[in-house]
């Protein structure tokens, strides 16, 4: 039914509830986008839209030749305008779901990482989730489902799908180059399985590689590389995901006193927090914070 296989349980539980006619007018999809959470969202919209009401939608019908070619009138796509969902994109999509639909079927909106939505565009969002109007369907799909209001998750119905485990992605990839170490880093840092076959397909992972190999000569000389003093700023989140591993792997150095082992997994959680915090601000000493962990880590002399 899908081609990522941890989708097919509930594609298949919604399309039997589409059948019957019992499927709900909101759904949250708690997968991130990096494990195919739009694709699910994708999947959805196809097939409550076919013409032909098959599951996976048949490909074939008007319906599923506008949605292919991108314009059908009665889909809308919603995502974040830089780093939130402002109200006034919520607000003027209520408006176009108040619309009666032009093909006389669904009605269908998806909101792209919906924990996005500042307070003001949630509570936007509110009336048409609580009177959403015949034939509408909210399809949330969000990376962090504890990032949405209680009010929002409370008024849709949770679509029962989880992330793949590390064996179901590496079943999936078959891929020969890849082993199980370079797997385990790497899936977290790119952020999951749709996203590390993108990383594989294209050069991304490989300068992932080379900038994991810069980030322990950092560790093991005691300075930061010159090569990461000279990172673009697109990489630097990739940096502190990596630097996080390679210090969760030096927990498991062989002899590693108790003490020390403390320390560094002290300083691991230190980088992840920062790794969140910075996110939501403008601009980043990117340098000076490399610099801070690697004398933290030379301090501990092991």
């Amino acid at each position: 039914m899908s081609s990522l296989p941890w989708l097919t349980s509930a594609l298949t539980q919604l399309h039997q509830q589409q059948r019957d006619e019992r499927l709900a007018h909101a759904l949250l999809l708690p997968l991130p986008v990096a494990d195919g959470g739009l694709v699910l969202a994708e999947q959805i919209v196809a097939s409550c839209l076919c013409d032909n009401h098959t599951s996976p939608a048949c490909g074939q019908c008007r319906a599923c030749k506008l949605l292919a070619a991108g314009n059908h009138p009665d889909v809308y796509w919603l995502k974040a305008d830089g780093h939130q969902i402002k109200v006034e994109q919520v607000r003027e999509l209520c408006q176009s779901l108040a619309a009666t639909a032009q093909q006389g079927g669904y009605r269908i909106a998806v909101i792209q990482q919906s924990e996005r939505m500042n307070q003001a565009a949630a509570n936007a969002l509110l009336k048409t989730l609580e009177e959403p109007g015949r034939n509408t369907l909210l399809l949330l799909q969000t990376d962090i489902a504890g990032g949405l209001l209680p009010t929002i998750t409370s008024r849709c119905q949770r679509v029962n799908v989880q992330p793949p485990t590390i064996d179901m992605v590496a079943n999936w990839l078959q891929h020969p180059q890849l082993s199980s170490a370079e797997l385990a880093w790497s899936l977290p840092v790119v952020g999951g399985a749709v996203a590390l076959q993108q990383a594989l397909a294209s050069d991304r992972l490989m300068q992932l590689r080379q900038l994991k190999a810069w980030v322990e000569q950092s560790f093991n000389e005691g300075h930061v590389a010159q090569q990461l003093a000279d990172l673009k700023e697109d990489n630097v989140f990739d940096v502190l995901k990596l630097v996080y591993h390679v210090l969760l792997e030096k927990l498991k150095q062989p002899g590693l006193e108790p003490f020390a082992s403390a320390k560094v997994a002290e300083l691991a959680n230190r980088v992840m927090q920062d790794n969140r915090q910075l996110m939501h601000m403008p601009s980043v000493n990117y340098l000076a914070l490399l610099q801070s962990y690697v004398i933290e880590y030379k301090r501990l002399k092991f």
